[in-house]
Formats: structure tokens, C-alpha cells, sequence
């Protein structure tokens, strides 16, 4: 109930705060191609359960029906105007309505979609469905950056799942298993912060990672500071691998001592 009254209080100030931007990107939007300026996303909530986000549409009309799901800096069915209201993170806004109809919290972790989404999801990974799925979380701080480092992957879904969503889902668990009111007055602090300051956010970041007591590898992660590496996702020892980025048939799954036994092979 204390994150039910929090989330109504903060999501209904933030509309009538950020409602005079808000309304200049919708006008902008809507003016580009004359279609709507929202954009409704299915997405899978707590327990499982679907419902629908509310964002400002960056994109063009009909760009979800590509297949694609993972969205790069350099996508082309960005818009002029959606890079700049993505830039200024706008476009989660709206989600504020969620968060005050109840299918969502500020904090925690992301929606994702069903497929090339949950669908992947290892059963430690369905943990992220126990709590409301929020605006931003550890995840959305430390990879605000997602779209530039998916800029020149030729599949930015394989990309996302190998070197991304390991170490999203990580760092969501973490919110997950040591969910405060503390923990969510401090993740919203650092949401506000990251927007003036990103290294300062993730220097705060790793802090309460250690406080919580996560291990030293996803702390190091969470600073951002070393190259991202394929990694596992959360419950499972394989790194994410398929040939084909549409086709189930050729999915499959490397794990990293066949991945060491293939280099050295090729030595």
C-alpha cells in the first residue's frame, strides 16, 4: 500500500510538472506526419498478466510490425522528431498514466514484450514478473545508453540478448530481492540524477549495490567502465546465441567452455 500511495502521489505530480513538455512533444509529433503522438505497447506485467504502455510515439507508423524489438541509436524507423524526445527520455512520460491506473510503478523492473521478451526468459529471469514492472529501475540507469551500444550490431535483438539483458536482469533482481521504500526513494533520486550527472548515478549506483551485497562483477558492470561481454542471462549457464534473429528453428545456445574450446581451436 505505501508503494501504491508513493507511485500515485509522484506519477500525478510528475504529469502536472512535465505536462507543458509534454504537450510541446505531442503538438511536435503530431505535426510531423499528422498520426498519433501515442504509441500503445503490449507488454507483459506482474504475474504475467498483459497489459498496455502508453509512450510517445518516436517512431514510424507501422515500425512494430517489423519484428524487430531491440531498437538501436542509427534505427531508421526513428523519427526526426522521436530522437529528440528519446533524448530527453519524453517518451516514457506517459507512462506516468500507468503507474496511476495501477499496471505500473516508477520503480521497477522494465516491461518486456512476449516474444523475442518473456518468452526467453530463464526461470530465475520470471522473478522480474513478481512485482508491478516500473519506469526506471538499477537497469534503466546503468543502460540509458542501450540504443548506442546496439548502434552498429547487424542483429540488435541477438545483440541485446547476449551482452544487454544478462546484466539487465541481474541488476533488476537485484531491486527485486531487496525491495524498499528506501531502495525506491533512492532509485528515483538517481533517475533525476542520472538526467544532470550519468557517471555521478552510477558511481551512487555502485555504492548500493554493495550496500545490498551483490556480487563484484555486476557492481563493475554497473560503472560502466569495461567493454560489455556476452555473459549468461540469470539462471543459466549458456550464452544466447542464434543464426537466425526471426526463425526459432535456428536457435541455439553457446555455452562459454564450448565458446573457449572453439578459440582455441582456431589458434
Amino acid at each position: 500500500m505505501v508503494f501504491r500511495v508513493l507511485d500515485f502521489l509522484l506519477a500525478a505530480l510528475g504529469l502536472i510538472v512535465l505536462s507543458p513538455l509534454l504537450l510541446v512533444a505531442i503538438l511536435a509529433i503530431w505535426l510531423q506526419d499528422f498520426h498519433s503522438p501515442f504509441y500503445i505497447a503490449e507488454r507483459v506485467g506482474r504475474s504475467n498478466r498483459p497489459f498496455r504502455m502508453v509512450k510517445l510515439r518516436s517512431m514510424t507508423i507501422g515500425a512494430d510490425k517489423t519484428g524487430v524489438t531491440s531498437t538501436s541509436a542509427g534505427d531508421s524507423r526513428i523519427t526526426i522528431v522521436g530522437k529528440i524526445v528519446r533524448k530527453l527520455k519524453l517518451d516514457e512520460v506517459p507512462q506516468f498514466w500507468n503507474v496511476l491506473m495501477g499496471s505500473m510503478s516508477l520503480i521497477g523492473p522494465r516491461p518486456n514484450v512476449v516474444k523475442w521478451g518473456v518468452e526467453l526468459y530463464t526461470d530465475e529471469e520470471m522473478r522480474l514478473l513478481s512485482i508491478p514492472p516500473g519506469v526506471s529501475d538499477f537497469s534503466s540507469i546503468v543502460f540509458s545508453d542501450e540504443g548506442q551500444i546496439l548502434k552498429d550490431a547487424e542483429d540488435p535483438d541477438l545483440e541485446y540478448n547476449r551482452i544487454i539483458r544478462p546484466w539487465k536482469s541481474r541488476l533488476s533482481l537485484a531491486y527485486v530481492d531487496n525491495r524498499s521504500v528506501r531502495l525506491y526513494v533512492v532509485l528515483i533520486i538517481l533517475t533525476v540524477v542520472s538526467a544532470v550527472s550519468r557517471p555521478k548515478a552510477l558511481a551512487w549506483i555502485q555504492a548500493e549495490l554493495k550496500r545490498i551485497g551483490v556480487d563484484d562483477e555486476l557492481v563493475r558492470v554497473a560503472g560502466r567502465e569495461d567493454p560489455l561481454v556476452a555473459h549468461p542471462p540469470p539462471g543459466s549457464n549458456e550464452i544466447y546465441s542464434q543464426t537466425d534473429g526471426r526463425d526459432d528453428s535456428n536457435v541455439s545456445i553457446t555455452s562459454p567452455q564450448h565458446q573457449a574450446e572453439v578459440a582455441r581451436e582456431s589458434v
